[in-house]
């Protein structure tokens, strides 16, 4: 099986890159803060504090969380439901981020997404996936860009999606969510030491894939 991993902040285009090269090569494409994000999701519909540890871990033991796929892609199914289209919002954001510094979160996730994986040629994105999920992928790449383009991007996304927020808020949730994730006592936000770093500050997304799979391309046919 070839194993990607693609880490980096929030807002780097993770998600819409990948997606677009696991779809040129036809591997499946693994969202692991669309997990954290459901979680959250979850918590906030139930007026659960995330930092409340004993009720972060009763939701869970009530939890099932599964990953489809249909022609839109990766699906998020949250006890039965398709929460797909629910978890893009600023609040279950800072949510996710927030649910994702906990240990025992993420060793309830590990299992599902090691074993998809393991039996599937497969693009993971996340914060940690060359670090701690795959350090065994094939390919490292650490996605990046600019705090101000990352916020840029977010604030167009929530716009589009009519949200009321605003640009300056945007910019200091990207900051926030920068600092939480690169100083979390379980599996911080870092580059691993063989990853390969592309910043897309500037770039297009056409840009950021071609960008991408010449790395693969090199790393796993010698070009």
């Amino acid at each position: 099986m070839i194993n990607i991993a693609i880490d980096g902040p929030a807002g780097a285009g993770k998600s819409s890159v990948a997606k677009a090269v696991a779809a040129k090569y036809g591997y499946i494409y693994v969202d692991t803060g669309a997990m954290y994000r459901a979680l959250a999701y979850k918590a906030l519909e139930n007026s659960i504090d995330i930092a409340d540890a004993a009720m972060v871990s009763d939701m869970l033991s009530s939890t099932k969380l599964d990953i489809a796929y249909n022609e839109l892609g990766q699906r998020i199914i949250l006890d039965g439901a398709d929460v797909s289209d629910y978890i893009r919002t600023a609040a279950v954001s800072m949510g996710a981020s927030d649910i994702s510094a906990i240990g025992y979160v993420r060793e309830w996730l590990l299992d599902m997404q090691k074993d998809i994986a393991k039996n599937n040629n497969c693009i993971m994105d996340g914060r940690d996936i060359g670090t701690t999920i795959l350090p065994n992928a094939d390919v490292k790449i650490f996605l990046t860009a600019s705090v101000e383009e990352r916020a840029q991007r977010r604030y167009k996304e929530l716009i589009a999606k009519g949200e009321d927020v605003t640009f300056e808020a945007v910019i200091e949730d990207v900051k926030t969510r920068d600092y939480n994730d690169s100083h979390r006592a379980v599996s911080p936000l870092k580059k691993a030491d063989d990853a390969i770093e592309v910043d897309t500050t500037g770039m297009n997304i056409e840009q950021s894939v071609d960008a991408i799979v010449k790395i693969i391309d090199r790393s796993t046919k010698g070009e």
